[in-house]
């Protein structure tokens, strides 16, 4: 029987899926997260599975991928396609190649357009592919950096995707509304982009004219993706501290998710470091937060018990990453990030006191 799994990174909007022949219990990730490494290990040790690939279906540039860490810590093989320019891999992919697990497998097609190392993967019965960020639901990805190319994704896209059967179900390596799943038949009717009659100059005159501004992590992330996301200096991160369920940032800081500290709160310090006027202001603060600003914070360390976790808060959770920095310097062990900061805590209905009514 089939295992079939997607999972979701709420930072960078990545779906991560996971394939496992019940029989002889092995499995494939696709499009693994660095930050979501012990939730997959995790899931895998659940439902029982041995991890032999980690796949990637293009060199990313909103996410660092898991790959190089998943081998270290599973002995998974990676897999990313051949002219993707990365190094490290074990299996350097091209059109046609099939990837086992157990009685089951994924053929690769080569999908480029959007990079030119793009891939999408299909199942042995071409019931699901995996198409990256070639065919987003309802939309496609950018042909504006990474060697993209919107004539090459027009083609890659009409004759490499929509020619499966109308059923094949589609998952992409991202939504940012929400979507889950679409197929070959709903986007051939319903894609504006790439569905229907569009011909290809539409389509290239179309993405040429997105001015899109180019991702948040792209400077962190490629180089990282060009390593299979080995980080620059080798290490492996450390393991998980035991006292809340965290997860290692690319960046070498631990965070806890929002869920979490809101039914946790009473075991930890909530550490905000923003300004006064931001403490007070229309985002308001976490019920019971000790207030240090940042620049403060060296002088002010007395003011925090080292008999507790502390968890460091911010706007969006750049300040509070560097307060993370600071206190391990000073000695505090038990220390993590609130991931996303009061905007993400806001967004996701958490209470607040003060603040406005959004």
């Amino acid at each position: 029987m089939l295992i079939f799994r997607q999972l979701f990174d709420p930072e960078s909007s990545t779906y991560t899926y996971l394939l496992g022949d019940s029989a002889s219990g092995e499995a494939i990730l696709i499009d693994a997260v660095f930050e979501q490494v012990q939730r997959d290990l995790a899931l895998l040790r659940e439902l029982g599975l041995r991890l032999t690939h980690v796949l990637d279906t293009h060199c990313h540039a909103d996410h660092v991928t898991s790959a190089w860490l998943l081998r270290e810590r599973a002995g998974a093989r990676i897999g990313i396609a051949a002219n993707a320019g990365v190094e490290g891999a074990d299996d350097y992919l091209h059109d046609g190649d099939k990837l086992s697990f157990g009685a089951r497998w994924l053929t690769v097609r080569e999908t480029p357009g959007h990079t030119d190392g793009c891939l999408t993967y299909v199942l042995d019965d071409e019931s699901m592919a995996f198409t990256g960020d070639a065919l987003l639901i309802r939309s496609c990805g950018r042909t504006d950096f990474q060697q993209g190319d919107p004539a090459r994704l027009y083609a890659s896209v009409r004759g490499r995707i929509l020619s499966l059967p109308e059923n094949t179900l589609l998952y992409p390596a991202h939504d940012y509304r929400g979507l889950t799943v679409t197929s070959v038949g709903e986007e051939k009717r319903f894609n504006p982009r790439l569905g229907g009659d569009i011909a290809e100059a539409d389509f290239v005159g179309y993405m040429r004219n997105l001015g899109l501004p180019h991702p948040k992590k792209i400077d962190v992330a490629v180089p990282a993706n060009l390593r299979c996301g080995r980080p620059a200096d080798g290490e492996l991160p450390p393991e998980a501290p035991d006292w809340a369920p965290l997860r290692y940032t690319f960046a070498g800081i631990w965070e806890v998710e929002p869920q979490w500290l809101e039914e946790g709160a009473d075991a930890v310090q909530v550490l905000d470091v923003r300004e006064p006027e931001e403490f007070d202001g229309p985002l308001g603060h976490i019920r019971g937060a000790l207030t240090i600003p940042l620049g403060e914070l060296p002088e002010r360390l007395d003011e925090l018990s080292r008999e507790r976790p502390v968890v460091a808060v911010c706007r969006a959770g750049g300040r509070s990453a560097q307060a993370i920095v600071m206190l391990r310097r000073a000695g505090f062990d038990a220390v993590a990030n609130l991931a996303g900061g009061m905007l993400r805590w806001r967004a996701q209905g958490y209470p607040v006191d003060g603040g406005t009514s959004a």
